[in-house]
């Protein structure tokens, strides 16, 4: 309990002042590389005080300059402070709606140009996910969370069709990411944390392209998330019982 209360002092106490520089620099330039830099500067302090390195490997399969589609597991809400300090160059983040009405950080999710989608309004969805094609064919990187949700399951669950829709009709390559230790470190619905590492694998990019129909597409991009992703890292997996 006392490491969750100490995270969640500084998670909101750097979620504020990231926010505000966020906030306050996008109404002078919104494509400011300080917008990102104050994004990556809140994910590694977040990690740093809790003692959570991160090990990552894959980064030669992107090159600079290119927008990609990053496609990753999600167990915990480390995933997204894992993403946030190790993935190179701009990127958004495809989020759900209620992250956006949370006081500073959804204001800053806006002001940056991430993308809302409403699950409960289908026609809003669909128009978030239009907006999200067309901020990777302006050349920006999305960050998504293809099951659509912190899963509490040792397996990956189903794909959201939406989000290879999306990647689709933008045409560039989709980067399947796994991310191994965070259901270990924060599971869903609980405040408590056990610091731990983590693992971060970026597969090869993905050409959508290359397949002739949307579920081989959404298939190669399962197989390659789990085929790195490790359930029990870092432990025995004959010992490994969340607490």
């Amino acid at each position: 309990m006392a490491w969750g209360l100490w995270f969640h002092f500084w998670l909101v106490l750097l979620t504020f002042w990231a926010g505000i520089l966020i906030i306050f620099w996008s109404y002078i330039d919104r494509d400011s590389p300080i917008i990102h830099r104050a994004c990556r500067w809140w994910g590694r302090n977040l990690l740093k005080i809790t003692h959570i390195p991160v090990q990552v490997e894959g980064l030669e399969h992107l090159a600079p300059g290119q927008a990609y589609v990053f496609a990753a597991n999600h167990r915990s809400n480390f995933d997204i402070f894992a993403l946030v300090s190790v993935l190179p160059g701009r990127f958004l983040w495809v989020a759900k709606k209620s992250l956006f009405e949370i006081p500073v950080l959804g204001q800053a999710l806006s002001r940056m140009g991430s993308i809302s989608v409403d699950r409960e309004n289908l026609r809003s969805a669909v128009q978030s996910l239009d907006r999200a094609t067309a901020i990777v064919k302006r050349g920006v990187s999305l960050i998504i969370f293809p099951e659509g949700t912190r899963a509490m399951s040792r397996e990956l669950l189903p794909f959201k069709k939406g989000v290879f829709i999306m990647a689709i009709k933008a045409g560039q390559p989709i980067v399947p990411v796994s991310i191994s230790g965070t259901r270990f470190i924060q599971p869903r619905g609980t405040i408590r944390m056990r610091p731990g590492p983590i693992k971060v694998v970026i597969s090869p990019p993905i050409a959508p392209h290359t397949f002739r129909r949307q579920e081989e597409l959404m298939a190669a991009v399962r197989q390659a998330i789990d085929a790195h992703y490790d359930p029990d890292f870092p432990h025995d997996p004959g010992k490994c019982e969340l607490s």
